[in-house]
């Protein structure tokens, strides 16, 4: 029987991912004192899964690899790609989001119908979904999440 490969980037990435959806979870879970299923799985939250993922495969990569590879260069860079687009395009969307709920909920208040341009399904209203990015400090969570685990997740099996 053939052995399993183990892939110590992957693995690093894939727990630090695992370890902060479920934390993030627990933090939803001790703050609004209900269980979110989504939280197991959804953006947005602390600390952020996505930078927790890149950050322990840009260590990982540095730990197999070396700072002056290639691998680690280009790891480094959607790193840093990932975490600004969490803190910055999808946090603005998310806050867009939030407003444009808090419009809709007005809007239903007032008894004024809104037209989102398409045909009508008999289907209710959604709301948008607002968790989608991250605070600074969020991010700064998930970067810590994920050297630490990068660090504890062994290079070999």
């Amino acid at each position: 029987m053939k052995n399993i490969a183990y892939n110590y980037v992957l693995a690093a990435g894939v727990i630090s991912w695992c370890a902060a959806q479920i934390i993030k979870t627990i933090l939803h879970y001790i703050h609004t004192k209900t269980f979110s299923a989504e939280r197991l799985l959804g953006a947005g939250g602390m600390p952020s899964s996505h930078s927790a993922l890149v950050c322990s495969a840009a260590v990982a990569m540095f730990r197999q690899c070396g700072g002056g590879s290639p691998e680690f260069a280009l790891m480094f860079i959607i790193a840093m790609v990932v975490m600004y687009d969490a803190m910055g395009v999808r946090r603005s969307a998310g806050l867009h989001a939030k407003e444009i709920n808090k419009i809709n909920r007005i809007f239903k208040i007032k008894g004024i119908e809104t037209d989102d341009g398409s045909e009508d399904d008999g289907k209710k209203e959604k709301e948008l979904k607002e968790y989608l990015g991250h605070t600074p400090l969020e991010v700064l969570g998930g970067v810590l999440l994920g050297i630490l685990i990068a660090m504890i997740v062994p290079t070999k099996l």
